[in-house]
């Protein structure tokens, strides 16, 4: 007897059945599963754990006493710059804050001169009250000036930057001497601490809503490796619409040593569901928008079964609906196998520790 299964599209090749059919089945089993979202990503420093290093103003270079690649700590020098505007804005406002400290003695000499005259009957009272109030205004002065060398004095002293906390020189974009600019698309150097990084993933929209802040997550570095565990620290409110996934951000544990911008795959681990029927994932068989799954009665026949599935992760898949526990399940040889068909079924080998399957 040759049959075909009704719902595989014409062009699939048609299975003999006049004979029992060899396929490889495994047992439904009872089990704990957690839900996996996967999403590439790459390593960057976290807030507040990295520094750019840019020039006050147009400028020149003094020092950049640090290559790329150098521990620095904390207090250490970065770089140190000569900015000529800055340097001519201090001296003005030294200027300017000497002439009112002048006017200030001139307009309380004459306050105090023209005092004894009106004492003895000579200067009109006009006249002082015009002298107490110049030495009001001088001193008024005086302190605006003071409060503007205060403030050139603190923009002068940003050309000299240094290390705000223990960290790696990243890059190094320019050399002692150069003219530089203050402008962010001129860079002198990039300053992070490596003990402080996170990973940003863009998380497909169709997984997003299984994601919240806390959740555990693997960090797989290139090749696959592992390279440590972290967790959720936020989720984008917005998707990109030309991407079509959100942004999470994982914080990375210290032990976690990869270099900013290293590509990276998370594995978020999310709900978890305990006491459910798990198969394992070869035994689903998708066909459009449904899924199905053979299991094997005792009497050796396949019955073909839609399945409604929940968590699929690690290999395994959660039967909410079509196996029990205990049922064998074919994960090899139910291509094209018509429904109720005679099989001879061969147990899969568990898996051994340390061999892959």
């Amino acid at each position: 007897m040759t049959a075909l299964l009704g719902c595989h599209p014409a062009s699939q090749e048609e299975v003999d059945t006049s004979n029992p059919v060899q396929v490889v089945v495994a047992q439904a089993r009872t089990g704990d599963l957690r839900g996996v979202v996967r999403a590439t990503g790459v390593v960057t420093p976290a807030p507040g754990a990295e520094l750019v290093v840019l020039a006050p103003g147009p400028a020149r270079v003094v020092e950049l006493p640090h290559a790329e690649g150098d521990r620095v700590r904390r207090g250490a020098l970065l770089a140190r710059f000569e900015v000529p505007n800055l340097q001519a804005d201090v001296a003005a406002r030294r200027a300017e804050l000497a002439r009112g400290k002048a006017r200030v003695a001139a307009a309380q000499a004459a306050y105090a001169r023209l005092g004894d005259l009106f004492e003895r009957g000579v200067a009109a009272k006009r006249e002082v009250e015009d002298a107490r109030r110049e030495v009001a205004d001088a001193e008024a002065d005086v302190a605006t000036a003071g409060g503007g060398l205060a403030a050139a004095l603190a923009v002068a002293q940003r050309g000299v930057v240094r290390a705000p906390f223990d960290g790696v020189v990243t890059a190094r974009l320019h050399n002692a001497g150069d003219l530089v600019d203050a402008a962010p698309s001129d860079p002198v150097l990039r300053f992070v601490d490596p003990s402080r990084q996170q990973v940003e993933a863009a998380v497909p929209l169709t997984d997003i809503a299984a994601v919240v802040v806390g959740q555990p997550v693997r960090v797989l570095g290139p090749g696959g490796v592992m390279a440590g565990r972290g967790s959720v620290i936020a989720r984008a409110a917005a998707a990109d619409p030309a991407t079509g996934a959100a942004k999470v951000r994982v914080e990375l544990g210290s032990a976690v040593t990869l270099a900013a911008n290293t590509p990276v795959q998370v594995e978020i681990e999310t709900v978890e569901h305990r006491g459910v029927v798990l198969i394992p994932a070869a035994a689903v068989v998708q066909e459009g928008p449904r899924t199905y799954v053979y299991v094997v009665t005792p009497d050796k026949h396949a019955h073909r079964r839609e399945l409604q599935q929940g968590i699929v992760a690690g290999g395994e898949v959660e039967a909410r609906a079509g196996v029990m526990a205990g049922e064998l399940v074919i994960v090899q040889g139910q291509t094209a196998l018509p429904d109720d068909a005679v099989v001879t079924p061969v147990r899969q080998e568990p898996a051994r520790p340390g061999v892959p399957r």
